[in-house]
């Protein structure tokens, strides 16, 4: 099997004992974020997987939506990620 070669680390553990890998993120070209691919990106970034500008160039995001993302699931949890509760957790 051929690992390709990545910067950093190749896989993070989660605080809740998950493991997260380069394998389990969204790919590149994604253009609906849902609620599930945001918090993924969001544990790659805080877990120091993916560096946050690799995941800026990667994503296309500008860094104030990637901001709003770190912020509104370390306050509220990954709920806070969904469209339709926007208004519920500002």
């Amino acid at each position: 099997m051929y690992l390709k070669k990545a910067s950093g680390p190749r896989t993070v553990t989660l605080s809740d004992g998950t493991v997260l890998s380069h394998a389990d993120l969204p790919p590149p070209n994604t253009y609906r974020w849902v609620a599930s691919r945001k918090a993924v990106v969001v544990d790659a970034v805080v877990h120091r997987l993916i560096s946050k500008t690799e995941a800026l160039t990667r994503y296309e995001l500008s860094e104030e939506e990637l901001d709003a993302w770190i912020a509104a699931a370390a306050r509220h949890g990954r709920d806070a990620l969904k469209a339709t509760s926007v208004q519920r957790y500002r």
